[in-house]
């Protein structure tokens, strides 16, 4: 196949090239992103010499780039997004831009190219806040937003299933909780607190830590959009999830223990607006119907990524002094 992936150079795109280049390694890939503060093209170092392997600096809300590029294309997977809240709170309109009409322009692109299969990645965040003893997420909770980021991607959503139903375009969706791993960008909650935490410097908890949320290992998630791609029912929403809910408090002294420091580094601060108090998915959907469920144990995960951002450094200090901004702009600036 010859695949168009969006935003593959950010955290979870460039762990899904990887993932697929060696599960496929006869498919071509071309990665489009517009290299925002969060893409990295250090993420794709080891693929990037690979003759199945294109990069093309670009946004996606560029239509006549877009068009260019998805002549040919069997498929489309869509992770292009911007995904930080707190960033969305402080201003929306590279969000409503970016994953609002950004998603549109893909779409109108396979659409009127022969009607590309697309895949788009979503958040369990459209679903909203759970209360302590609601049922988790699943494909059928209805829609609840409650910030710009998630506001924004459910809209793109409801895009994607429109294009479904109006125009026959073979879509799926996966909704996923909170991704961790290698290669994720140091605004997020591990990344930050686990590089603070090399350099000494104090992690900073929000409000009283309670917040829950699920996480799942970036690899997991991948493997769960491959097996939406290969064996998924046309037009439908599929709930990926971890199966790990823990609260911010646990995460972060959980972090602190396997990093042999004090609980004296945990600072509270003062709480995100809005923030919502509870995070759950519900996979069973996709692990009656395809067969996918996590395979990676959290503590395992943890450990594992918290060995990599140790022997990753020069990865990591790099974003932090903006040095990883050079490895591009020679070339595409």
């Amino acid at each position: 196949m010859k695949i168009l992936v969006t935003g593959g150079s950010g955290f979870i795109g460039s762990n899904f090239i990887r993932y697929w280049m060696k599960k496929y390694s006869g498919d071509k890939i071309i990665n489009l992103d517009a290299l925002t503060y969060a893409g990295n093209l250090e993420n794709l170092k080891e693929v990037e010499n690979n003759p199945n392997y294109k990069f093309i600096k670009g946004d996606i809300c560029d239509i006549k780039l877009v068009n260019d590029l998805v002549k040919g294309v069997d498929l489309i997977v869509h992770f292009a997004a911007e995904s930080h809240v707190d960033r969305s709170i402080a201003d929306s309109e590279d969000f409503i831009k970016t994953n609002i009409e950004g998603t549109r322009v893909l779409l109108d692109a396979a659409k009127n190219n022969g009607g590309i299969r697309f895949h788009h990645i979503s958040t369990d965040e459209v679903f909203g806040s759970l209360g302590l003893a609601d049922p988790a997420f699943n494909e059928k909770t209805p829609y609840d937003p409650r910030s710009p980021y998630s506001a924004s991607k459910a809209a793109a959503d409801h895009l994607v299933r429109a294009y479904f139903h109006t125009h026959k375009l073979p879509i799926t969706i996966s909704n996923c909780s909170n991704n961790y791993g290698p290669y994720q960008f140091l605004e997020k909650l591990i990344p930050l607190f686990i590089t603070n935490l090399i350099e000494g410097k104090k992690v900073p908890v929000y409000g009283d830590g309670k917040n829950i949320r699920d996480w799942i290992f970036v690899d997991d998630h991948n493997a769960g959009v491959d097996a939406i791609i290969q064996k998924g029912t046309i037009g439908e929403t599929y709930c990926l999830g971890g199966g790990n809910e823990l609260t911010n408090i646990e995460i972060t002294k959980k972090i602190i223990e396997l990093m042999g420091a004090s609980e004296e580094v945990i600072e509270y601060v003062k709480d995100r607006k809005g923030h919502d108090l509870r995070y759950a998915m519900d996979y069973s959907k996709i692990k009656n119907e395809l067969g996918w469920k996590p395979k990676i144990n959290f503590n395992e995960g943890l450990a594992k990524t918290v060995d990599w951002y140790k022997n990753n450094s020069d990865w990591w200090q790099k974003i932090k002094s903006g040095e990883y901004k050079k490895y591009y702009e020679k070339q595409y600036e």
